[in-house]
């Protein structure tokens, strides 16, 4: 019989340990977040694979292991505002509201939105706003953002997203090049932007990020 509080316990224990996730606040975030609730009913003894998870067409709960890594790496703190772009049903606005002062979660889907903001609500969050709206633009009226979390691959980070940042504000992606898939933390400086590559993920593309092709003499 499916037990959500084992499964998160392993989920834990053989998913994020072993693979360098060992923030304290991070892992007790996950731990409390049930993420069996933010996918389909059929669908809830798969919610702690270590595979991404189907939640809607084109959208997925990034596996725990990649997001996890993600969410660490960008070092949120209690008095940040974050951006994450893609949050599907919500569940990676769910933990990152508990790790942020204020969570933006965007989706180009209203339905998904609104799903998102109902199952948020539900769970007693309040510190969190849904924007329905191009994934790619970002929510530029409620920037700067100290921390952008990306729900999937993309080809390249748009400069719309990368100037929304504050500086000293942290983007985390998986970011893809000749087939092969980075998670990628980029930071803005006072000069510009860095980046640094933080593990190997492959995993499903997020609609709206396709680079754009030149002209070909």
């Amino acid at each position: 019989m499916f037990d959500p509080a084992l499964a998160r316990r392993l989920m834990i224990d053989n998913q994020l340990r072993p693979n360098r996730i060992l923030d304290a606040r991070v892992i007790d975030a996950m731990a409390t977040v049930p993420r069996e609730a933010f996918v389909p009913e059929r669908m809830q003894t798969l919610a702690y694979i270590d595979e991404d998870v189907q939640v809607a067409p084109g959208r997925y709960l990034v596996e725990p292991r990649v997001f996890a890594r993600l969410v660490q790496e960008l070092d949120i703190r209690e008095s940040d505002r974050v951006l994450d772009v893609g949050c599907a049903t919500g569940y990676s606005t769910a933990v990152l509201a508990r790790l942020a002062r204020e969570v933006v979660a965007l989706e180009s889907d209203a339905a998904l939105a609104s799903r998102a903001g109902q199952l948020l609500s539900r769970h007693g969050l309040t510190n969190f706003t849904t924007r329905v709206g191009s994934l790619a633009a970002g929510a530029p009226d409620l920037a700067p953002y100290q921390a952008i979390l990306l729900a999937g691959s993309i080809e390249e980070v748009p400069a719309k997203l990368r100037e929304q940042l504050a500086i000293g504000g942290r983007l985390g992606a998986v970011i893809m090049s000749g087939g092969v898939g980075k998670a990628t933390i980029i930071t803005r400086h006072q000069a510009g932007f860095g980046a640094r590559q933080i593990m190997d993920a492959a995993t499903p593309t997020l609609p709206g990020f396709a680079s754009e092709k030149g002209f070909v003499f």
